[in-house]
């Protein structure tokens, strides 16, 4: 362990071995970051194609963006008026690289300001589903209809084209919807394609990316697995990793890549904290440990009391962040010492992990991860490896299935890094985990029991730090009130409540009162993402 890693503005200065540098896709599409909200689902639509693309900060110098090659470029979204002062901008000679580059919104706005046209307050703005009449002579809505209905989000109007450019799209209050530069291979929509209530949005990205931009589609995640193990066998050698396993989907497909790739050179230390889900501590041990179906070496490490020590007392949600992600790798340095030389930590770090800790794009830093942002300002290994980084969490899932994961392993619910630590809100202490836990068990078992567990993307019972007055056996009761979560959601960056059949809540409710000491009132949380986030804290 001879080289040390500093922290630089809350996140790790990394070595990714899945990074540009391993990328095996020879097409690459970017996607120019304007600090919208869609920016991470406009990459997945893109992936969807079968596409690589990466994220950037509409900052990032131009001659890097020239260096990568890219097929096709895509500029997102933004909350500003492109015609104010100091308003993200870019440089005309983005448009002047040889490659197609299709503007979303702001994107297309900012595209026609830039090449000479006029952008103007809209007298009357546009919000939601609108009713859009395409040119579907334009390749852009090749196989499109010609009135179809997309998702419309913007303040201002494009007043005028810009020399060269021709209106392939309009509505009732929009003369200009979209625009082509059909020579240039340049495209404007003022609507967003990348939502799913753009109902031919898919297509249309991928009109941009397969058709104009003349991507063949070689992002699969067999080629993926394949690579990735070829490229950390190359890059570990002979040397030793560990890597923290929570047994989470990401780190659980994290260590099947690199169990693949290195065997029993791979050390995984699971870190019971005991700010987990019910019986979960035996179950990762169940499939990891000796007589699983991985090579690798397993520790585990139950350090519960020691985490509840560290927590008593604290309140605030980023600061049980930060203390829980600091003992994270304050056990893992220990666990190192005792096993040896460690040359390399493997993390289980996705891409939505990075973009929400302010690490890629434009995007507002929304809460820290544990593997991403509020770690220590040291860390005792020789390199960091992140194989799944550039992934989404359904393409981690893929990759999961490619490595013959068991199902159930790799659909199981999202669990964050902090645990029930972010479930439980205020100070964390031991009765109160075992209430959550007991609930959140109850809660899983009728959402199953109803066929509801794949109908929504992420579910959970939470502990509020409301106490209020009951009725129970003809005594009063003065306990806490459980809240209820489940939302849908393709990318966990907006999400709606899911609609529960209330028979199944009044079950649920009447379980976890009946079952669960220390509860007599449960409810349902129906907040969508924004404002609210998904989990609690």
């Amino acid at each position: 362990m001879n080289l040390t890693f500093q922290i630089l503005s809350g996140a790790i200065l990394r070595i990714s071995v899945c990074g540009r540098e391993v990328n095996m896709s020879k097409e690459l599409v970017v996607v120019i970051d304007f600090g919208g909200q869609y920016n991470q689902l406009v990459a997945r639509r893109v992936r969807e194609c079968n596409v690589y693309c990466e994220i950037y900060s509409y900052k990032t110098d131009l001659e890097k963006i020239r260096a990568m090659r890219p097929r096709g470029i895509i500029l997102t979204g933004g909350p500003n008026s492109c015609y104010e002062k100091n308003a993200p901008t870019c440089s005309p000679e983005l448009f002047r690289l040889g490659v197609p580059v299709l503007g979303l919104c702001y994107g297309a706005q900012l595209m026609s300001l830039v090449l000479g046209g006029r952008v103007e307050r809209a007298d009357a703005k546009e919000y939601g589903k609108t009713e859009v009449h395409v040119d579907n002579a334009s390749p852009l809505f090749a196989d499109v209809p010609e009135d179809t209905i997309c998702w419309m989000s913007h303040n201002d109007y494009i007043a005028q084209m810009a020399p060269g450019f021709r209106a392939i799209a309009t509505t009732a209050n929009c003369p200009v919807a979209a625009a082509e530069c059909a020579e240039k291979r340049l495209y404007a929509i003022q609507f967003h394609p990348e939502v799913l209530h753009t109902v031919e949005g898919s297509k249309m990205l991928y009109n941009f990316v397969r058709g104009i931009c003349g991507c063949g589609g070689d992002w699969r995640m067999d080629s993926f697995v394949e690579e990735s193990v070829k490229n950390i066998r190359e890059k570990v050698g002979e040397g030793k990793v560990l890597l923290a396993l929570s047994g989470g989907v990401d780190s659980s497909v994290a260590a099947g890549l690199l169990s693949r790739a290195v065997g029993r050179q791979l050390t995984c230390v699971f870190v019971d904290h005991g700010l987990l889900r019910k019986n979960e501590g035996d179950e990762v041990e169940a499939i990891f440990g000796e007589g699983g179906q991985f090579d690798l070496h397993f520790i585990r490490v139950n350090a519960q009391q020691r985490y509840y020590g560290k927590l008593a007392g604290v309140t605030e949600p980023e600061k049980k962040r930060k203390i829980i992600g600091e003992e994270f790798i304050r056990v893992f340095e220990e666990e190192a010492k005792k096993i040896g030389t460690v040359d390399f930590l493997a993390q289980g770090t996705i891409y939505p992990d990075v973009v929400e800790s302010g690490l890629g794009g434009e995007s507002a830093v929304i809460k820290s991860h544990h593997n991403v942002g509020g770690l220590p300002d040291y860390v005792d290994f020789k390199e960091i490896i992140e194989p799944l980084r550039n992934l989404f969490k359904d393409e981690v899932r893929k990759v999961g299935l490619e490595l013959g994961i068991p199902e159930k392993l790799v659909f199981r619910q999202p669990f964050p890094g902090p645990g029930l630590g972010v479930r439980i809100v205020g100070e964390v202490t031991a009765e109160k985990v075992r209430i959550v836990q007991d609930a959140d068990a109850i809660y899983r078992e009728e959402i199953a029991n109803a066929g509801l567990d794949r109908e929504m993307n992420q579910y959970f019972a939470a502990l509020t730090n409301m106490r209020s007055v009951g009725v129970m056996g003809d005594e009063r009761t003065y306990d806490y009130a459980v809240a209820l979560r489940a939302v849908k959601t393709v990318d966990f960056m907006t999400a709606e409540a899911a609609e529960i059949p209330f028979e199944v809540l009044q079950k649920v409710m009447s379980r976890i009162i009946n079952e669960v000491k220390g509860v007599n009132r449960v409810l349902y949380d129906l907040t969508s993402k924004p404002p609210g986030t998904i989990e609690l804290e």
